[in-house]
């Protein structure tokens, strides 16, 4: 009697676990496969993107050893004659260590009121510039690049941030419980149906109802446990107060971060000199020469719309990942380092937090990692098209005719 009870219990719970499955995919599922596809297709954006601009990135200027990058100011005064056109002018440039390959220079101008994608990014460029001779190499409309467009349709469906970034985030959660509930539905009673459940046994299966099912459940469920990942990944940027929970759990629960306020600018301005800014690039070279590359603010003082503390420069170590990366602060006047915070210091926290975007996209494995990532995308696309077919299936399932 008490078995039979137990068995009804669980039926029951399944019961209940399965219409949660069925609302909350219907209620998500389109947004689920715009989110799915258009990660899928951006997984790979910067190899393909690394490989279409070769001729750009690197600049061809010949016995570079004997030669001296022209003085970073000097060159963003050249860099802007030459962007006559252009309704901005750059201040900020990514300066490649290996000095085979071009500067980078960015052109942004941004409506923070914006609704979505295109009255949002007014002017969003790339420039490669030879460091070596001033030359304008190339200009690349980052606004319009499909990658770009994609990424924008990933995070927030082409809305603003506020919008578009809280319905997937909401979304993304959503999807973590069907994923959830999916895999307590997949769980099979015995062997035997474990079996079953593991791969497409269609030998003596016709209908398309059956083989839609299977496709259902058995490329949901081996996308389940990495998708759990990239998807809470994912609602770590959709919602920036999971990182802190994230970091606080492996801070010994604990969400004090380092504190970098002592290091200031406290030298005169009068003591700050054309080339000072030079020095400092070259002290970044130095004590980082196997890294990838570093950005610049050289946004004018007296044109800054945001005070300068001090001058803190992010060093990117590799060149399609993001998680092992390295600070330094300067005090900007005098060029003196006053603070050095190496990839191999930072707290395990800090440094998992940090990955957040590698692990979301797959690049923290490498290529193996992007290319898993890829497919399992495409998994999760198919996963509101099956389902659907499942409910739609069962709801205009004929009735037998007596």
């Amino acid at each position: 009697m008490q078995q039979t009870g137990n068995k009804k219990s669980k039926g029951t719970f399944k019961k209940y676990i399965l219409k949660a499955h069925l609302w909350l995919g219907l209620f998500s599922g389109i947004i689920v496969l715009v989110v799915s596809l258009s990660g899928a297709f951006f997984v790979f954006n910067e190899d393909i993107t690394a490989a279409l601009r070769k001729e750009t990135t690197f600049h061809g200027e010949k016995d570079i050893q004997h030669k001296k990058p022209i003085p970073i100011r000097e060159l963003k005064d050249i860099v802007n004659a030459q962007l006559k056109n252009e309704i901005v002018k750059t201040d900020e440039v990514t300066i490649p260590i290996d000095p085979a390959r071009s500067y980078q220079f960015g052109l942004i101008k941004v409506n923070e009121e914006g609704w979505n994608h295109f009255n949002t990014f007014i002017v969003f460029k790339n420039v490669y510039v030879n460091q070596y001779t001033g030359k304008v190499l190339a200009i690349y409309d980052v606004k319009n690049n499909p990658f770009f467009i994609c990424m924008t349709l990933h995070r927030s469906l082409l809305l603003s941030n506020k919008i578009g970034g809280t319905i997937v985030g909401i979304s993304t959660i959503i999807f973590v419980i069907m994923l959830i509930t999916g895999i307590i539905l997949w769980w099979p009673k015995n062997k035997k149906m474990r079996q079953q459940r593991l791969w497409f046994r269609w030998e003596k299966v016709k209908g398309w109802r059956r083989k839609n099912y299977d496709v259902h459940n058995i490329l949901g469920f081996y996308a389940s446990f990495l998708a759990i990942v990239v998807a809470i990944t994912g609602i770590m940027y959709s919602f920036r107060i999971t990182q802190v929970w994230v970091y606080a759990l492996l801070n010994g629960f604990s969400t004090a971060t380092p504190d970098y306020s002592q290091y200031k600018t406290t030298a005169p301005e009068s003591v700050e000199t054309a080339t000072t800014i030079d020095r400092i690039i070259e002290q970044v070279k130095t004590h980082y020469p196997k890294a990838y590359s570093f950005g610049l603010d050289l946004e004018d003082h007296a044109e800054a719309d945001h005070k300068h503390d001090n001058l803190s420069i992010w060093i990117k170590d590799k060149e399609f990942t993001y998680a092992e990366s390295s600070m330094m602060i300067f005090d900007e006047h005098s060029g003196k380092l006053l603070f050095n915070h190496p990839h191999e210091d930072k707290p395990m926290a800090e440094r998992a937090t940090d990955a957040t975007y590698d692990l979301h996209v797959g690049a923290f494995f490498g290529m193996p990692g992007k290319i898993l990532a890829f497919i399992m995308s495409l998994f999760c696309a198919s996963l509101p098209i099956t389902g659907f077919m499942i409910w739609w299936g069962r709801k205009n399932k004929k009735k037998p005719t007596t």
